[in-house]
C-alpha cells in the first residue's frame, strides 16, 4: 500500500536511523514506595535528580495513581476512538480551541500516525488570544465531551486528578534535587495550562516510513506517561543522540523533563528528544499528562542556580505565547520550523 506523502519522515528521521533497537541500556525506574522510609527519601531525590540530569526520563513504580482509574479511561476512550469517523468529528478541535479530537496533528511539519483526544485540567482554561507579543489579549477555552460514551468525562477526569497530584509530588522531588525548597514552582501554577491526551495508534502499513509521533521535545514543565504492553517510545540519548526505546513497565509510569525544566535549571536537566515508532498489525495507547504553568508565568533559569562559572543560558519568555505559537503548529504543514526553545538561547 502506498503511504500518502504527508506522513514520510525525511529519512534521517526514520526508526531505523541512529537507533539501537535491541538497547542494553534502561532509564531508571524507581519505586516511590520508598519514600515512605524516613532512611531512604534522600536516596529517591538523588535517584531523580541524576535521572534528569543523565536521560531526562525515569519510569515510576508505585506511584499512587490507582490501576483502576487508568483502566477505566482505556477502556473508555477504545470506545470512542472506535465509532463512526462522523461522530467523533462531532468533538473535534480547531485552531481557536485546541480541546478535544484531532486526526491530522503535525510535528515537525510531518502528519503522524495517530488520532488524539486533548483535555485541560483546568476547565475553563485561560491563554492568549494571539502570537502577538504586544497583544495582551486572553480567550477562554473550553474542554470539548463525547456523548458517547457516556462515562468518558467523569472517566478523564478522575484520572487527571490523580496524575496532578503525582505531578506536583515529583515536582517537589526535583526541586530537593536541586538543592531548592519543595515548593519553590508552585507559585507558577496558580492558573496551570495542564492537559493531558489520550494517544490512538492504529496498525501502520509502512512503518519504516512513518512515525506515530516525530521527534521533539515536549514544551512543558513535566510529563507522565501511561504505555500500554504494545511499546513504540523512543528516546534520544543526551551523550550521544543515539535513540533506544523506553520498555513497557506493567502499571510504571514514565516522566520526562520538559523545556520548562530545562530552561529553570539553565541546561543542567535535560529535555530529551523522543519520538513514537509504530507496527504494522498492532494498535497502541498511551495517556500523557502534562504538566504546564500559568500562562504569564515568564520563564527563565533561576536565580539560585546561576552563578559567574554559570551565566543563564537563555532569555525569558511568556509561557504562554510560546504555547500558542507551538499550538499553531499542530494543525497544518507550515513553511517555517515551529517555535523551539533553541529560539531563546543567549548567543555566547
Amino acid at each position: 500500500m502506498d503511504l500518502d506523502q504527508t506522513f514520510i519522515q525525511a529519512p534521517e528521521h526514520r526508526a531505523d536511523s541512529n537507533s539501537i533497537p535491541n538497547q542494553p541500556e534502561e532509564i531508571p525506574v524507581i519505586d516511590l514506595s520508598r519514600l515512605n522510609d524516613p532512611e531512604d527519601i534522600q536516596n529517591v531525590i538523588s535517584e531523580i535528580g541524576d535521572a534528569c540530569e543523565t536521560w531526562g526520563f525515569f519510569q515510576v513504580i508505585n506511584h499512587g495513581v490507582p490501576c483502576d482509574a487508568r483502566k477505566r479511561v482505556e477502556e473508555t476512550v477504545k470506545i470512542f476512538f472506535d465509532l463512526p469517523m462522523e461522530e467523533k468529528i462531532k468533538v473535534k478541535r480547531d485552531e481557536v480551541n485546541p480541546a478535544g479530537y484531532h486526526d491530522g496533528e503535525h510535528t515537525k511539519n510531518v502528519r503522524d500516525w495517530k488520532e488524539v483526544f486533548d483535555i485541560y485540567f483546568k476547565d475553563p482554561m485561560v491563554m492568549p488570544s494571539s502570537t502577538d507579543p504586544e497583544d495582551e489579549g486572553l480567550r477562554v477555552v473550553y474542554n470539548k465531551w463525547p456523548q458517547f460514551p457516556s462515562d468518558f468525562r467523569e472517566a478523564c477526569q478522575e484520572y487527571a486528578g490523580h496524575a496532578e497530584k503525582l505531578a506536583f509530588r515529583l515536582l517537589e522531588l526535583i526541586s530537593l534535587s536541586l538543592g531548592l525548597p519543595k515548593e519553590r514552582f508552585h507559585d507558577y501554577f496558580k492558573e496551570q495550562m495542564s492537559f493531558f491526551r489520550i494517544n490512538r495508534y492504529p496498525p501502520c502499513p509502512r512503518p519504516d516510513l512513518a512515525l506515530g509521533v516525530g521527534h521533539h521535545k515536549d514544551a512543558d514543565v513535566i510529563s507522565l506517561l501511561a504505555q500500554d504492553e504494545v511499546g513504540g517510545l523512543q528516546i534520544s540519548r543526551r551523550s550521544d543522540g543515539v535513540w533506544f526505546p523506553i520498555r513497557p513497565v506493567p502499571n510504571a509510569l514514565v516522566i520526562n523533563i520538559g523545556n520548562c525544566m530545562e530552561v529553570w535549571t539553565n541546561d543542567k536537566y535535560w529535555s530529551a528528544e523522543h519520538r513514537v515508532v509504530v507496527n504494522s498489525t498492532r494498535e497502541r495507547y498511551s495517556i500523557p499528562f502534562f504538566l504546564l504553568p500559568s500562562h504569564d508565568v515568564e520563564v527563565k533559569p533561576l536565580e539560585e542556580l546561576l552563578s559567574p562559572e554559570n551565566p543563564p543560558r537563555y532569555k525569558g519568555y511568556k509561557y504562554g505565547k510560546f504555547y500558542v505559537s507551538r499550538n499553531r503548529s499542530d494543525f497544518k504543514k507550515l513553511e517555517i520550523q515551529n517555535i523551539q526553545i533553541d529560539d531563546f538561547k543567549v548567543v555566547t
